[in-house]
């Protein structure tokens, strides 16, 4: 068989390619999170509070598409360094409401800077890696769907 036939050639699979992405990526982030005391799935969440604060952490587990267990020690990093607040909700004391602190809100400034210099230090067009996003959008939902 050639290697252009070969279904389990290392280079054709679609997970391997995925991994690697996102190693990459990911590491192109973090020296710029390093400076505002963030990791990437810490950041994650921030982005998700800026957007929409508060929010319970079983709104944030949905969105951030983490399991609660996972979920749980990002927010106790980030409310020991002062960026968000756990709280029990005062309708509902089942439910734990993650609310940003005023450092937290400030740090948005600061996170701003980082979309651009992401783009920059990859070196690939806005529109194309929107068009990327599109494309993951849409391989996320389907194995999200094969899951069920």
């Amino acid at each position: 068989m050639s290697d252009t036939t070969d279904l389990l050639d290392l280079e054709r699979q679609v997970c391997f390619a995925l991994a690697v992405a996102s190693r990459s990526v990911i590491g192109v982030y973090r020296p710029l999170l390093e400076p505002l005391g963030l990791t990437h799935p810490q950041y994650l969440v921030m982005l998700a509070l800026w957007k929409q604060a508060p929010l319970s952490v079983k709104e944030l587990s949905k969105l951030l598409q983490l399991d609660p267990g996972t979920l749980s020690p990002l927010l106790k990093r980030l409310e020991a360094i002062g960026y968000i607040r756990r709280q029990r909700d005062s309708r509902d004391e089942r439910v734990l409401a993650v609310t940003l602190t005023s450092a937290g809100r400030e740090l948005r400034s600061e996170a701003e800077r980082i979309p651009p210099s992401v783009v920059e230090r990859l070196g690939i067009e806005l529109e194309e890696l929107q068009e990327l996003h599109r494309s993951l959008t849409r391989v996320i939902a389907a194995a999200n769907g094969a899951h069920r």
